[in-house]
Order: C-alpha cells, then structure tokens, then sequence
C-alpha cells in the first residue's frame, strides 16, 4: 500500500527529528531478513538507545537535509535500514556489528560521524569507541591515578619505618 502525502511528510519529520539528535548513524542492507528476525533487532535497538527505521531512500534524503547526516544522500541505494546513536555514539555500530555476527543477511552498507561519511569497514572501529559510563569510568581512573601516587609516595616512609622496625623487633625475638 502506498503512503499517503500526510504519511510521507509524518515519516521525514520522524526522522529528521532522530537524525538532529542523533551522534552517529549507519545505514545496512536488510535484503532476506525475516520479520522476526528483524523484530528481534527492532527489540534490541529499544534495548540500547537506538533509533532504527526502515523507510524509502528519498524520504531519508529529505529528511537528513540540513543535518550532520546529509553526506550520506548519495550512497543511500537500495533496501537500507536506518539506525541512528541516541546516546553515545558507538551504539548502533555495536548493534549492526553484532547483529551480523549471527546473522550474515545485515550487512552494513554507510557509515556516518561527525557530518562525514565513512566507509563500511569503519563500523568496527565505531562499535569499539566506549559507551558513556566507560567514557566516564576512564576519565575517573586517569583523574585519580596522580593522587594515588601521590599518596602512596607520602605514605612510603612511614611504611618503611614500620618495616625497619619489626624487622628489628623480629631479629630480637629470634636472638
């Protein structure tokens, strides 16, 4: 069943609203996936703060006019579908990559960061940047290992002196 006019213009702002807020976008190749094959990825996509739709190749276009994601018009050919990161920008390579793992009918077709268009092969090395909390987890063992040190330098001649001094009070138990 064709779209309507109203339906049309519902799906390019839908996506034009992800696309404006999204950090990263990757588009794949669906060709032979079953429909619960692709509810499972739909349900994963929720799980992980993904945007995912599947929707015509001129719709997306106008719909990523104007946005980060505009340099992927050209290279838009094909059953494609769309998953844009709402939350950190790894989350739908790690998704796609993943997903076709197991499955070797998605294959990853444009990948998209940062208002520039990558290549297919850039998808592992956008699955691997970290999520938010390690981001963060990384920044907090970086900030703290200067005052660890620190502290343990000061904590050294105490410690030392404890040591001498059993080692003292060792030596004359033992005589």
């Amino acid at each position: 069943m064709a779209l309507t006019l109203e339906q049309k213009k519902a799906v390019v702002a839908e996506v034009a609203d992800a696309a404006k807020s999204a950090h990263s976008a990757v588009a794949a190749e669906y060709r032979g996936l079953t429909v619960s094959e692709m509810t499972e990825l739909r349900s994963k996509a929720r799980s992980e703060g993904v945007y995912l739709k599947v929707a015509k190749n001129t719709l997306v276009k106008r719909a990523v006019e104007g946005t980060d994601f505009e340099c992927m018009s050209e290279g838009l050919v094909g059953p494609l579908l769309f998953a844009f990161s709402m939350e950190d920008p790894g989350a739908a390579a790690r998704l796609i990559k993943n997903y076709s793992k197991d499955n070797d009918k998605l294959v990853a077709r444009l990948v998209a960061i940062g208002a520039e268009l990558h290549d297919a092969s850039e998808l592992e090395r956008l699955a691997k940047l970290p999520t938010r909390d390690q981001a963060i987890a990384m920044l907090m063992g970086v900030m703290k290992a200067p005052i660890e040190k620190f502290v343990r330098t000061l904590a050294e001649p105490h410690t030392k002196l404890v040591r001498t001094v059993a080692a003292v009070r060792d030596s004359k138990q033992a005589a």
